[in-house]
């Protein structure tokens, strides 16, 4: 029986945040495998907050969707067919898959996910590009010390619930910024965070100084704005600031609002670094074995917000940027 796929393609550019007129949601026949291809059943898509940046036609590490293309997502799916040799039919597998039910693929970034590990959904958090991001953005990035104070924004999200993790697991002091106090809640009393800031009702600045009234060690962003200019106002002496994400800034249509006390760096000796988790694939493998270990240990959790149905990709996108989402969102396809 021929089989149909149903996509997303991108068919304006967003002005603010975006709107189901951005969208075409389109069918096409399904395609037979050619060599060296394999055809993807896609199980799980991932919404990720760098999507929005994806679709702005301004330069960037990759180049923007295109009017009329494929919506560009990671995703994760069982091979229904292949001649591609190193895939078989009936693995699973992860890669930039796209938002629609079937991909098409020569195999290159592909990778294979083992489901005896984990939940295929914790394939695409905490084993996937939001566990890596943590992983790499803190550790090699951040260079976290024992002892140190780390503080990371959007911490009951994807990236940040695992930052704090991670750094309780290497010994440090977490703090996390959050919103709303189920939120709040859940990354101490869940996941161990030594103490948690809610942004929607404290004084952020202020609530800083007295979690970390010796400074602030790593401060991880995924934020941006006047969040990250709060934590500049707190660096202790030799701190790291890693630049991972900027979600208050993605839909605004005004300028990009930045630090206007960037000078903190230079008062305090403090190194500011963007990192991109796509710099570490080759890393892959060894971080994923470390975590899945931490996982079994029962160190490191993590929540997936699931949204069943591909057809409500335009209105679950938005729960990223309204602050809805709880923990990593994802669609879950059928």
């Amino acid at each position: 029986m021929a089989l149909t796929n149903h996509k997303f393609l991108l068919a304006a550019r967003p002005v603010g945040m975006p709107k189901p007129s951005d969208w075409t949601y389109a069918e096409e026949p399904v395609a037979e495998p050619k060599e060296s291809e394999l055809l993807v059943q896609l199980l799980y898509i991932s919404l990720d907050p760098a999507m929005r940046g994806w679709i702005n036609d301004v330069r960037s590490y990759v180049p923007p969707v295109g009017i009329g293309e494929l919506m560009r997502a990671l995703g994760l799916g069982i091979v229904t067919a292949s001649r591609n040799p190193h895939f078989a039919v009936g693995d699973h597998v992860s890669g930039v898959f796209g938002v629609q039910e079937y991909a098409l693929t020569d195999g290159k970034g592909v990778r294979k996910v083992d489901p005896r590990i984990a939940p295929l959904p914790k394939h695409l958090s905490v084993l996937g590009m939001t566990g890596m991001t943590a992983y790499f953005g803190l550790l090699d990035t951040g260079q976290p010390k024992p002892g140190e104070t780390v503080v990371v924004s959007a911490a009951a999200g994807a990236v940040g619930a695992i930052v704090g993790q991670i750094a309780k697991i290497k010994n440090c002091r977490a703090v996390g910024i959050a919103g709303g106090p189920d939120k709040c809640r859940y990354i101490v009393d869940e996941l161990g965070f030594d103490a948690a800031i809610d942004y929607k009702s404290e004084n952020v600045r202020q609530a800083l100084r007295d979690h970390s009234p010796k400074g602030i060690d790593v401060y991880f962003d995924n934020v941006g704005g006047t969040i990250l200019e709060a934590a500049l106002a707190n660096l202790a002496r030799g701190a790291r600031v890693v630049i991972c994400g900027a979600i208050s800034q993605y839909c605004s249509t005004g300028p990009t609002a930045g630090p206007s006390n960037y000078m903190s760096l230079l008062t305090n000796r403090a190194m500011m670094k963007g990192m991109l988790v796509m710099d570490y694939f080759d890393r892959y493998p060894q971080a994923g074995a470390e975590m899945a270990a931490w996982m079994a240990a029962g160190k490191l959790k993590s929540r997936e917000d699931i949204v069943e149905g591909l057809a409500t990709f335009p209105e679950t996108l938005l729960k990223l940027f309204k602050g809805e989402n709880f923990g990593k969102l994802m669609l879950k396809v059928g």
